[in-house]
């Protein structure tokens, strides 16, 4: 049988003619919605991100914009693909018939992904974790880069990037909602006066609150709790200092190098771990000889540094 090239070329060229140009215009409609509607969230909460607004604000905003975009662009392109199929031919009444029954045999299937999907609606939706934050879940930890209803995105301190499915997600640990905390244990050795030390926790914290550079991340006056533990070689004070969220690591930073400084200026010991050899007494109160054997090596360094 031959084939009419003639008659197939006629017909391409009606096709094109017709089909093929809406086809093109639905391609260049569907672009263009992608534009509008990433414009759309960027620029519908773009009041919310101006300057002075709070760091909460701005967290839930940038959240709920990816999440706009996100939803607008799958739909865009589902509704981009159903029309270009039309124009081939292809029957769409019957394909959405099995899309609705191929739907729920994969529900069945896809019982992680529905999971997903619902986990990641009721975090969204409760507010529990946003762009920005600092958060820890499933054993990983570090900032939140984005967030969606299948997935959260961390890049932890060494720059590596998690991607986190919200059904895996049993516990959330969010350690910059609202405001955030730094605890300090203060080891210092137990010849040192608690009240001096504690009187250069809140004296520091002063001085932190007083500088330019930290005053406006420290939200209260330190905590100091007052001793709290005796351990094997210090004694531990414990402290609390609140800050804006994500801050508490730098403020707890610089506290401490300013403790190291004003320990050293203060001549207050912070302890390395040592040992405390105790040979017992008798009934008596004697003590048997403690004999040490020093060997040559340690002899001849001790000679040296006498």
């Amino acid at each position: 049988m031959h084939f009419d090239w003639k008659t197939y070329l006629d017909q391409v060229l009606v096709w094109l003619t017709t089909n093929g140009l809406r086809v093109l215009l639905i391609v260049i409609i569907a672009l263009i919605a992608l534009r509008i509607a990433r414009f759309v969230s960027n620029r519908v909460l773009a009041p919310f991100r101006r300057e002075g607004v709070e760091a909460e604000t701005v967290k839930r905003t940038d959240t709920l914009s990816s999440l706009i975009r996100y939803i607008l662009t799958f739909s865009i392109l589902g509704v981009t693909l159903v029309m270009v199929l039309g124009e081939f031919g292809v029957q769409i009444g019957p394909i959405l018939a099995a899309a609705g029954i191929a739907g729920v045999a994969i529900g069945f299937g896809a019982q992680h992904l529905v999971q997903d999907v619902i986990s990641g609606f009721f975090i969204l939706l409760e507010d529990q974790i946003r762009i920005g934050d600092v958060v820890s879940i499933t054993g990983r930890s570090g900032l939140v880069e984005g967030v969606n209803l299948r997935m959260i995105i961390l890049r932890d301190l060494n720059g590596n990037v998690h991607y986190v499915r919200n059904g895996q997600i049993d516990v959330v640990t969010n350690m910059t909602k609202g405001y955030s905390r730094y605890v300090f244990n203060v080891g210092v050795a137990y010849r040192e006066d608690v009240d001096e030390v504690m009187d250069l926790l809140r004296e520091i914290d002063t001085e932190l609150r007083e500088d330019p550079e930290f005053k406006d991340d420290i939200l209260e006056p330190i905590e100091v709790f007052g001793l709290d533990e005796f351990a094997d070689s210090a004694i531990i004070i414990k402290a609390r200092t609140t800050t804006k969220p994500i801050k508490q690591w730098r403020i707890g930073r610089e506290f401490n190098r300013r403790l190291k400084r004003k320990f050293d200026e203060k001549g207050i010991e912070i302890p390395f771990p040592h040992l405390t050899l105790y040979p017992g007494q008798d009934k008596k109160g004697e003590a048997p000889p403690l004999n040490v054997l020093m060997h040559e090596a340690n002899r001849a360094a001790a000679g040296e540094a006498g």
